[in-house]
């Protein structure tokens, strides 16, 4: 007689003849693997997967592409979701799918597509399909397109993923090669004005892409001395009328713009002038959180060109390495290589602002193509004042207002002042019932604007007319600028 078992032995015996009845057993039936088994004529999971996969604010992008290459005639797709628990929260792909149908665990079943909206200019809006599998067919060839959108827990592995299934590789990759260019051929953001910033999960698929919509400047309302509008022109606009002529002399067409000056002057102004005389040029304003995406700024700078990318009151990532205790960060470096990574041919402008301009890297003007044009926009004078006040004052009605007074009073401030003084006084009128707009009002304006102490004519952009004169020597340009002067 054989010796008895141990409990130990019989577990395993038994656990061994159970796994064989099960692999003998047939895989119960799933109506989503048989539907794509007879879409692709043959069984998925044999088939290898080819994948692409995109930054996450390329979402829209990848959606128009697909959505381009599906209208082309004879082609066809069919679009359906899959019931998968938290998938919205993890990384499935198009092998997980496949895999899991024919695993023994609790099937995975059709259900609806899911898609997210994308907000584009105005009040437009993009779904863009976030977890969902296509059935393409294009005459004889059979695709399984699964898209997937950026996942919120993956960090920067949360990308937006294209994968493809078919018996014929070089379709699939023909496939990935016609979406990938219709994406930068119909890229949303073309020719907007857009800016990037990190989202509450920081540099990772959280990174949220924002349209704005810039007020329309005349060339007249930029209040600046004769000729210097005309040389920030010929640096940005003029140049980029003559780019091809340029790069076929060996020209190199990325530059950059340093406007510096007082609070107040109209540096932002004049950037918003240059975006509406340049409106097929892409403009990216980096300010805020968003300095700390230089790449990304950069990236979408280069694939959208020609793009000018607008980084405000630079001196707050550019400060001079001689600095006491002002150590470089690595937000500068990344600034510089980006910089200087550009290729002679991208058509990008790298327009900086700053009240502090001693206190920028001079490595910032170190190489071409970094900054080659610096422009101090100075405070106005006489004639300039009395440019302001004229259009300021559009639409106000004025009686017995002595605006050569107003114009000798005001020497030191700057247009934001001047603009500031002429709502309040409006707003005073308004308050007192009156239907114009008197030289009390703007004595009393005048006087409320000044209340504030030192902190209060700074703010609003006022200096004395002696303390405006030694702003050039109080803030000198650092040696290795391009200054140009009026």
């Amino acid at each position: 007689m054989p010796d008895a078992l141990s409990p130990a032995e019989f577990g395993a015996t038994f656990k061994r003849f159970m796994d064989a009845m099960v692999a003998e057993a047939e895989p119960p039936a799933n109506p989503l693997r048989e539907r794509l088994t007879s879409h692709l004529g043959s069984d998925p999971s044999r088939l290898p997967v080819t994948v692409e996969e995109y930054d996450t604010w390329e979402h829209p992008n990848v959606q128009v592409a697909i959505d381009d290459y599906l209208s082309r005639d004879g082609r066809h797709a069919e679009l359906t979701g899959v019931s998968i628990p938290n998938k919205r929260f993890g990384s499935f792909g198009l092998s997980d799918i496949v895999s899991h149908m024919t695993s023994r665990q609790p099937p995975i079943e059709e259900g609806p597509a899911d898609f997210v909206n994308f907000h584009l200019t105005g009040d437009r809006a993009l779904s863009c399909l976030q977890f969902g599998l296509y059935l393409i067919s294009d005459e004889d060839t059979r695709l399984l397109v699964f898209v997937g959108g950026p996942t919120p827990n993956m960090g920067p592995r949360g990308r937006v993923r294209v994968e493809v299934m078919g018996s014929d590789r070089d379709a699939c990759n023909a496939f990935l090669a016609a979406v990938g260019a219709a994406a930068g051929r119909l890229n949303v953001y073309r020719g907007h004005v857009i800016s990037l910033s990190p989202g509450e999960m920081g540099m990772g698929p959280q990174t949220l892409v924002q349209f704005h919509s810039l007020a329309k400047v005349e060339r007249d309302d930029v209040v600046l001395p004769p000729g210097l509008l005309d040389r920030i022109e010929r640096h940005t606009m003029v140049f980029a009328r003559h780019a091809e002529r340029l790069l076929a002399a060996g020209r190199a067409l990325k530059r950059g713009l340093l406007l510096y000056g007082a609070p107040g002057t109209g540096k932002t102004f004049t950037v918003n002038y240059l975006a509406g005389r340049m409106p097929d040029r892409t403009v990216i304003l980096t300010t805020g959180r968003g300095m700390g995406m230089t790449r990304q700024v950069a990236q979408m700078a280069r694939s959208l060109a020609p793009s000018m990318v607008v980084l405000e009151d630079v001196d707050l990532i550019a400060e001079h390495r001689g600095q006491p205790f002002m150590p470089s960060g690595p937000i500068l470096f990344e600034l510089l290589n980006e910089m200087d990574g550009l290729r002679n041919d991208c058509d990008v402008i790298f327009t900086l602002t700053t009240n502090r301009p001693d206190i920028l890297e001079p490595a910032l003007a170190a190489r071409p193509g970094r900054i080659d044009l610096a422009v101090e926009l100075p405070l106005p004078d006489a004639d300039g004042r009395q440019r302001l006040l004229e259009l300021y004052g559009r639409g106000l009605r004025l009686e017995g207002v002595d605006l050569d007074g107003i114009v000798q009073r005001t020497d030191g401030v700057s247009p934001a002042y001047i603009k500031e003084l002429l709502r309040k006084a409006a707003l005073l009128a308004a308050e007192q019932d009156e239907p114009a707009l008197t030289q009390h009002h703007l004595d009393a304006a005048m006087t409320e604007l000044g209340a504030g102490g030192q902190l209060a004519d700074r703010l609003v952009g006022f200096r004395p007319a002696q303390q405006a004169a030694d702003l050039p020597q109080r803030f000198p340009l650092p040696t290795g600028f391009p200054r140009t002067g009026l």
